[in-house]
C-alpha cells in the first residue's frame, strides 16, 4: 500500500507539472515558433539571444523566439528605416520610440490588440488594472495598439535630500516650507559645518540645474518638469506662461544674489556633486532617490548602511501644497507586424509576456538561481547577482527585449532599509502624475514640430537671464509673455488640452 500511494503521488506530481507547462503554453502546435526585432542588452558583452529566462518564457508558451536583435545605442538609427521600408520585418516589433505622433499607426503596420483581447487575457487584466496606462495607449481613432515596457512612478524619483549631521549640528527641524529651506542654508552659508575649521568652504546648496524646476515649481503650484498640466478643473496650462512663474523665477534671483545658488550653477553635474559628498562641503541636493544611499552617502567615511547621512525629505511648500513629479510610466513600446502570415501566435506571444508568470521571470529570475525566500517569505538576490553583473544581465533580468514591467518591491530588496523606509515616508505619498503621453493628431503633430522646440528654447534662456540678474524680472517679464504668445504658445495650449480632452476622456 505504501508503495502504491508512493506511485500514485508521483503521477499526481508529474501531472501536475504538465497541467502547469499546458496552462502557461500558447499552442499546443510542435515546433511553433515566432520573430521578433528587439534591443539587445545594454552591455556590450552580454547577448540576449541566449538568455536563460527569456529562454524560459519562450518554453513556458510552447514556442521558439526567432531574435533579431540590435545594439540599443544604435537601435533607433537603425530600426527607423527597415519600418519605413515596411518590407519583411517579424512578427512582432519593438518600437525605436512610443510612437507619439503615430507615425507607425498612420500607416497601418500594426495590428490593433484591442480586437484581440479575447485572445490576451493577461493583458485585459493588466489594462483594466493600470487605467492612466490604458489611456495613455489609446490612439486618437480609440485603439490599443501596442504593449508597453513600463518604469516605476510613484518611488525612486527625484526627491530633496538634506545632510542629515548638518542638520543636526545646526539644531535645526527638517525644512517643510520655502522659508525654513532658505534659513537654512543661510545659516550653513555662514557657520563652519563641516568642522575643518574654514567657514568659507560650506555649499549650502549643490543642484543641477536641470532639477531646479523639480524641487521648488511645486511650491508655486507649477509642474515645471511636465511643461504643460491640466488644473482640477481639466484646463490645460503651459506652467511657465503662469503669473506664479514670475513668482518662482523671483525666488531664485533672490537664491543666487545671496550666493546660496552658485554661480555656476547651470554647468554643475553629478560627479561634482558627488565629490563634494566626499568632502563633506554641501548641505543640500535633489536627484533621483536612486542616489541617496548607492552614491551620496556612500561618499562618507562613516557611512554604514544603517543610517542615511544624504536623505530625502517631503517636498517643500509655499504658496501651494509641494509635491513630486514622478515619470510616465510607459517607456516602450512592442506591436506586432499587420502584415505578419503568425498574427494570431505572435499576439498570443505577447500575452504570455505580460502574465504574472513572465514578469515574476524578468524581474525576478528563478528561486535558487537569482533569488532566495527568508522565513518570512520574502524574496532577497542572492550575492552573484550584485557581485556578477555581466552574469546577472545575461540570464536576461530586466530585459530590455521584452515588456517587462520595472517593479518597486524588486528595487526594494537592492537598497538598505532606512533608503527603503524614507522612500515610502517622504516620497510615496507626495508623487503627483505628470501630464500624460499622449497620441497625436497629424495636425496636431505639425503644430508642435513647429512651434514646441522654439518655446521650450526660448523659455530656457530666459530663465537663466532672470534668475542670474542678466535680465530684470520686475521690467521684462510682461515682455517675455508677450514673446511667449508671438511663438504661439496659445496653439500649443489647444492642442495639449484636445490631447487631454482625450485622455480623459479614455480615463472614463
Amino acid at each position: 500500500m505504501k508503495k502504491l500511494l508512493s506511485v500514485v503521488l508521483a503521477l499526481a506530481l508529474a501531472l501536475s507539472c504538465l497541467s502547469a507547462v499546458a496552462e502557461s503554453a500558447i499552442t499546443d502546435q510542435e515546433g511553433a515558433s515566432v520573430s521578433m526585432l528587439a534591443m539587445n542588452s545594454w552591455y556590450s558583452t552580454v547577448d540576449l539571444k541566449d538568455a536563460y529566462l527569456l529562454k524560459k518564457v519562450a518554453d513556458n508558451a510552447n514556442v521558439t523566439v526567432e531574435w533579431t536583435l540590435i545594439d540599443p545605442t544604435t537601435y533607433s538609427d537603425t530600426v527607423s528605416p527597415m519600418l519605413a521600408a515596411g518590407q519583411d520585418l517579424p512578427d512582432i516589433i519593438q518600437l525605436p520610440d512610443t510612437d507619439n505622433n503615430m507615425t507607425y499607426l498612420s500607416s497601418g503596420m500594426f495590428v490593433k490588440l484591442d480586437e484581440h483581447l479575447d485572445i490576451m487575457p493577461n493583458y485585459s487584466k493588466y489594462l483594466e488594472a493600470n487605467p492612466f496606462i490604458k489611456a495613455s495607449l489609446t490612439a486618437v481613432d480609440g485603439h490599443i495598439y501596442y504593449v508597453p515596457q513600463t518604469v516605476v512612478t510613484n518611488n525612486y524619483q527625484p526627491v530633496l535630500m538634506l545632510n542629515m549631521p548638518w542638520l543636526e549640528k545646526a539644531g535645526l527641524e527638517v525644512p517643510t516650507t520655502l522659508d525654513d529651506f532658505v534659513a537654512m542654508l543661510r545659516y550653513y552659508k555662514e557657520n563652519d559645518m563641516n568642522g575643518n575649521g574654514d567657514p568659507n568652504d560650506e555649499i549650502p546648496m549643490s543642484v543641477q540645474s536641470a532639477f531646479l524646476p523639480y524641487m521648488f515649481g511645486p511650491a508655486f503650484g507649477l509642474d515645471l518638469v511636465s511643461g504643460f498640466y491640466a488644473d482640477d478643473n481639466g484646463v490645460v496650462h503651459y506652467a511657465a506662461a503662469e503669473d506664479a512663474y514670475k513668482d518662482y523665477l523671483t525666488f531664485l534671483n533672490g537664491l543666487y544674489n545671496e550666493g546660496l545658488l552658485e554661480v555656476e550653477f547651470t554647468s554643475l553635474n553629478r560627479d561634482q556633486i558627488t565629490e563634494r559628498c566626499a568632502n563633506d562641503l554641501t548641505g543640500a541636493t535633489f536627484d533621483f532617490s536612486w542616489q541617496m544611499s548607492n552614491l551620496y552617502s556612500a561618499q562618507y567615511e562613516n557611512y554604514d548602511g544603517t543610517k542615511g547621512i544624504i536623505a530625502g525629505v517631503a517636498p517643500l511648500s509655499g504658496a501651494h501644497k509641494g509635491f513630486y513629479v514622478g515619470r510616465n510610466p510607459v517607456s516602450g513600446c512592442f506591436g506586432v507586424n499587420s502584415k505578419s502570415d503568425n498574427i494570431e501566435l505572435a499576439v498570443k506571444f505577447l500575452d504570455y509576456a505580460m502574465s504574472e508568470e513572465a514578469q515574476d521571470l524578468y524581474v525576478w529570475g528563478e528561486e535558487g538561481l537569482t533569488y532566495e525566500v527568508d522565513a518570512d517569505g520574502n524574496r532577497h538576490f542572492l550575492p552573484r547577482c550584485t557581485e556578477d553583473t555581466i552574469w546577472y544581465q545575461g540570464l536576461g533580468i530586466n530585459a530590455p527585449n521584452m515588456p517587462s514591467q520595472q517593479s518597486t518591491p524588486a528595487t526594494d530588496v537592492l537598497l538598505p532599509a532606512w533608503h527603503v523606509q524614507n522612500d515610502r515616508e517622504f516620497e510615496e505619498p507626495y508623487i503627483r502624475a505628470p501630464f500624460p503621453n499622449v497620441y497625436s493628431t497629424t495636425d496636431e503633430t505639425s503644430t508642435i514640430s513647429m512651434y514646441l522646440v522654439d518655446v521650450q528654447t526660448y523659455v530656457d534662456e530666459r530663465a537663466v537671464a532672470f534668475i542670474c540678474g542678466y535680465a530684470s524680472i520686475e521690467d521684462e517679464f510682461d515682455s517675455y509673455i508677450a514673446t511667449l504668445k508671438s511663438l504661439q504658445i496659445d496653439e500649443l495650449i489647444k492642442v495639449k488640452q484636445a490631447q487631454y480632452d482625450r485622455f480623459a476622456a479614455a480615463m472614463k
